[in-house]
């Protein structure tokens, strides 16, 4: 006998159960592990896959982390380049993808990345069927709107981390501004999760009070505490980190974490993420942008509908015509 068997006597009979809460990132990048290590330390998952195309980055990183079980709450961590490692995942994180070229336009990386998700997409509905997709890697409006219509899923079902990040960064901005916690500082940004972006000026407030009707000039040009500044800074930060320590990573983590909460914890949150949007606030075509939306175990299953002003609708369209633009020139 060994010393297992010595020490411990196996007493059921039928099969084990698998896990209950099991969450896939695929993708061990900067992003990637930071969204893994967030949801780890978040004792979120009772299972969590790891999948790669670079086996060595993926086994060191999976060791690694392996090593730290005494400290963490997640049972079982595995980790393979072959995509049966991710079966029955109830949320799959999708960070992997091209990074940009200097010099690269956004269009030439979108078809490369469409390239990468051809493999990856398939992959993740033959081993995970009824999982909730969430897309982080970049442009993510055009990439879930990709996963959207390379996987078949219902749209409730593939949801972009949109502007869950950016708002992120303006309630911290704000938090700044008037020396208040984040959480007591409201504000949305909608829209692209990138250049485009729409603060809604409208409803920025802090218990209630709305600040626009404290200064009506709040967002706009002739505004003597130029709020206008704080939206540039939300706009170019991830550039700012990116130029400072070559990628962002520690924020988008802890942003997905939350997104992968709300859905695993059945929370019924409102999140700023990105869905399609055809038919609301004047757009047309068929793009995901961020509006905030409820997420719960179902995903992305309620909108709210936005109070907009005339400028932020227009701004909310031309966002949708920009990624239009781009889309009806993919290969899918």
């Amino acid at each position: 006998m060994s010393t297992k068997e010595k020490l411990i006597s196996h007493v059921t009979k039928e099969e084990p159960v698998g896990s209950g809460n099991k969450v896939t990132v695929v993708g061990v990048g900067m992003v990637g592990m930071a969204s893994a290590i967030s949801i780890l330390l978040k004792d979120l998952c009772d299972e969590l896959a790891l999948v790669d195309v670079m086996e060595d980055k993926l086994k060191g990183e999976i060791m690694d982390l392996q090593h730290g079980s005494l400290f963490l709450k997640t049972h079982k961590i595995v980790a393979d380049k072959d995509y049966s490692v991710t079966a029955n995942s109830k949320v799959v994180v999708v960070t992997a993808g091209a990074r940009q070229q200097e010099g690269e336009s956004r269009l030439n990386l979108v078809q490369r990345n469409v390239n990468i998700f051809k493999f990856i997409i398939p992959n993740i509905v033959k081993y995970s069927p009824n999982c909730i997709m969430l897309v982080v890697s970049n442009p993510v409006d055009i990439l879930t709107y990709v996963a959207w219509k390379l996987s078949g899923f219902p749209r409730n079902r593939v949801i972009g981390s949109g502007t869950n990040l950016d708002s992120a960064r303006f309630r911290h901005l704000m938090g700044e501004k008037l020396n208040i916690h984040p959480s007591s500082c409201h504000g949305w940004i909608i829209g692209e999760h990138g250049d485009s972006s729409v603060p809604v000026w409208s409803g920025v407030n802090v218990a209630g009070v709305s600040l626009q009707g404290l200064n009506p000039q709040m967002g706009a040009e002739g505004d003597g505490e130029d709020w206008k500044a704080v939206h540039k800074q939300v706009v170019e930060g991830a550039y700012e980190v990116i130029r400072l320590k070559g990628y962002t990573s520690w924020a988008i983590g802890m942003s997905v974490a939350d997104l992968v909460e709300s859905i695993l914890k059945n929370l019924h949150k409102v999140h700023p993420v990105s869905t399609l949007v055809q038919g609301m606030h004047g757009v047309k075509d068929e793009v995901f942008l961020s509006i905030p939306s409820v997420l719960g175990n179902s995903g992305l299953t309620d909108v709210i509908h936005m109070t907009l002003k005339a400028d932020e609708e227009k701004q909310l369209i031309s966002s949708a015509e920009t990624l239009w633009g781009v889309q009806k020139e993919l290969i899918l």
